[in-house]
C-alpha cells in the first residue's frame, strides 16, 4: 500500500529564557487573559491562555503540563524553566498565525466562512494543529467544513458546481479564486491524514489541462500557484505518487468521457423500450417510464447525439470536455421531455444520465488509485 505525506520540518528542541519585557516579543491583543496560567510563544507572539482549557481539550497539552519540571522539552513544544509574569512559557515551533485561529476556535468555537482561500488558510492552519494537539472535536469539525468545498458525495459535489456556475454569472472575474487550489487541498489532506478530501481534489483539478496547471495564465495563478515551481523552486507541489495519481485519473476520466457518449447510443433507448408496469421492488421508488412508440426515428435521434456530443467533447474539446460528470449531465439534458416528440426516450436519457452520474462518482477513487 503506498502512502504520499507532505514532509514537515521536526520542531526545534530548546529551553527558553524571557526576559521580564522583551522587546522583541508582542503579547496577542485577544489572546491574554489576565488570569491565564501559561503563555504560549509563537515566533514573536506571546499568548496567556489557561492550562485547564488546553488540557481539556487535547490530550498533548494534558500530558506536557502534567511533566515534571525544569526544564521540559518534547517533539511538540519546549517547556522553559523560567516564567514570564509568574507563568510558565511553552515555546510553539507553530506560525503564531495558525495558534492565534486554533486558541480563538478553542475558546469561541470555530467561525468557518465559505471556503474560499482566505477561509482555507486559517481552517488549514486549524486543522493542522488540532491534529498536531490530538484535538479531536475541532479537527472532525475542520474536516466537515472542508468536505463541503471537497465532498464526498455527488449531491455535495452538485451543490459545489451550482455555487461555482452561479458565481461565473455573477462574478466572472473572480470565480477562479471561489475555492482554493486543489494542490493546497491535497496536500493538507495528505499532512493531517483527511483522505476524505482527496477525491474531489484530484477530481477537481484532473478537469485542467497540464499546460493551465503548470504555463498557468494570469487569471489562474492564484488557482494554480502551488504547481508553478514543480523544478526544485519556492512554489509547492503535488508529492510524486499524486502527480502519477492525478496523471492516471485523467486518463481514466478521458475514457470515461468517450465511453458515456458512446453509452448514449444504446443506454437509454433500451430503457424507453421497457414496459410501463413492473412487479419488481424497484418500481415502487422509481416511477414507471413510458414505452417508445418510435423506435426507429429514436434510435437515429440517438445516433445524431452521439455524433455532435463526439464532436462537441472529443474532437473540439469544449467547455467540460475532461469532466465526465458535467459530460454526462449536458447529454441527459439534450432530449427535453417538454419539447421532444417522444417524451419516453427523453425521461429515459435523464434517468440514464442520473444512473452514469452516480456510477462515475463512485469510480472516482479507483480513477485516481485512492484505493493502493
Amino acid at each position: 500500500m503506498s502512502t504520499c505525506y507532505v514532509e514537515q520540518s521536526p520542531p526545534e528542541i530548546v529551553a527558553m529564557s524571557i526576559p521580564p519585557e522583551p522587546p522583541s516579543l508582542t503579547q496577542h491583543a485577544d489572546l491574554w487573559f489576565c488570569d491565564g496560567s501559561v503563555i504560549l510563544q509563537a515566533e514573536s507572539t506571546l499568548f496567556r491562555v489557561h492550562k485547564s482549557q488546553l488540557s481539556r481539550r487535547s490530550i498533548v497539552f494534558s500530558d506536557m503540563f502534567a511533566l515534571a519540571q525544569p526544564p521540559v522539552m518534547t517533539t511538540h513544544a519546549a517547556l522553559a524553566d523560567e516564567t514570564y509574569e509568574g507563568c510558565p512559557v511553552v515555546r510553539l515551533h507553530d506560525s503564531a498565525e495558525d495558534v492565534a485561529n486554533l486558541l480563538l476556535a478553542l475558546y469561541d468555537g470555530p467561525k468557518f466562512g465559505n471556503n474560499d482561500p482566505h477561509d482555507f488558510a486559517i481552517v488549514s492552519g486549524i486543522l493542522r494543529l488540532s491534529t498536531k494537539y490530538a484535538i479531536d472535536s475541532l479537527r472532525l469539525k475542520a474536516i466537515s467544513h472542508l468536505n463541503i468545498a471537497w465532498p464526498t458525495t455527488l449531491k455535495g459535489w452538485d451543490m459545489r458546481e451550482d455555487k461555482v456556475h452561479a458565481s461565473e454569472i455573477t462574478s466572472p472575474t473572480e470565480h477562479a479564486t471561489l475555492y482554493p487550489s486543489p494542490v493546497d487541498v491535497i496536500n493538507l489532506a495528505r499532512l493531517t491524514n483527511a483522505p476524505s478530501l482527496l477525491p474531489a481534489a484530484l477530481y477537481d483539478i484532473s478537469r485542467y489541462t497540464f499546460a493551465q496547471i503548470f504555463e498557468p495564465t494570469d487569471d489562474e495563478l492564484s488557482r494554480f500557484r502551488g504547481v508553478v515551481n514543480c523544478d526544485g523552486g519556492n512554489g509547492r507541489t503535488l508529492c510524486a505518487d499524486d502527480m502519477r495519481r492525478l496523471a492516471l485519473g485523467k486518463e481514466a476520466s478521458a475514457h470515461a468521457v468517450s465511453a458515456v457518449i458512446h453509452g448514449m447510443g444504446r443506454g437509454p433507448l433500451a430503457h424507453s423500450r421497457k414496459g410501463t408496469f413492473s412487479l419488481h421492488a424497484h418500481a415502487r421508488t422509481h416511477p414507471p417510464v413510458a414505452v417508445c412508440t418510435t423506435p426507429g426515428a429514436c434510435r437515429r435521434d440517438f445516433a445524431e447525439l452521439v455524433v455532435l456530443a463526439t464532436q462537441h467533447y472529443v474532437c473540439d474539446r469544449e467547455r467540460g470536455h475532461a469532466d465526465p460528470l458535467y459530460v454526462a449531465e449536458e447529454l441527459g439534458a439534450l432530449k427535453s421531455a417538454d419539447v421532444s416528440e417522444c417524451r419516453a426516450c427523453a425521461r429515459a436519457l435523464e434517468v440514464w444520465a442520473t444512473k452514469e452520474r452516480e456510477r462515475m462518482w463512485k469510480m472516482i477513487p479507483l480513477w485516481f488509485r485512492l484505493d493502493s
